[in-house]
């Protein structure tokens, strides 16, 4: 089995912060659908909205095989906004890579705040990523924005600023929680 945190929201929501200073911690890989999409956008070009949603699915099914590979025990975070595939797609992938327990850590800001870092940060992303005139539409979605909700949640502002032992300790104990269950059954 692979413990799996899925740090999930919006584009601009804090994600990748959040990621690194989980990694950072429990010493785990991060494995981002944007890292896997920008090499394949090197290595196969760049295309219109669709032939980058085509990556992005492709990218999340090569990290959830990369992860069913690991040796057991070894877990991951995977960072992504999750819900841009149906629940049952990404269900599917967790159970072929054998993901357990799963813990989502949901990222959120105002939609006002997650547009205007997508527009700061727009000139230096790699251009196979929407352009800054993306943000007024990353508004829209990040308005209406929820957690998955499936497995346990983790609710982090990244508005404000990181309690890290306060998430550490949070992570901790609902894998020590989970972990004791699986043990049991």
């Amino acid at each position: 089995m692979h413990p799996i945190l899925l740090v999930n929201g919006v584009p601009a929501s804090g994600k990748s912060t959040v990621a690194a200073a989980i990694a950072r911690r429990l010493r785990l890989p991060i494995l981002a659908v944007d890292t896997v999409k920008e090499a394949f956008f090197d290595h196969l070009g760049i295309g219109d909205r669709d032939y980058s949603r085509k990556l992005g699915r492709a990218s999340y099914q090569a990290i959830f095989a990369t992860i069913a590979a690991f040796p057991d025990g070894l877990g991951a975070i995977v960072d992504a906004w999750h819900k841009f595939v149906p629940l049952d797609l990404l269900e599917g992938h967790l159970i072929r890579a054998e993901a357990a327990p799963v813990i989502e850590i949901w990222c959120h800001s105002p939609p006002e705040v997650c547009a205007e870092r997508y527009r700061a940060r727009a000139g230096q992303r790699h251009p196979g990523h929407p352009a800054a005139s993306y943000a007024e539409e990353l508004a829209d979605l990040a308005a209406r924005a929820t957690p998955i909700g499936r497995w346990p949640v983790i609710d982090i502002d990244t508005n404000r600023p990181l309690d890290e032992d306060g998430l550490i300790g949070k992570l901790n104990e609902l894998l020590c929680e989970k972990a004791n269950r699986y043990a049991q059954s």
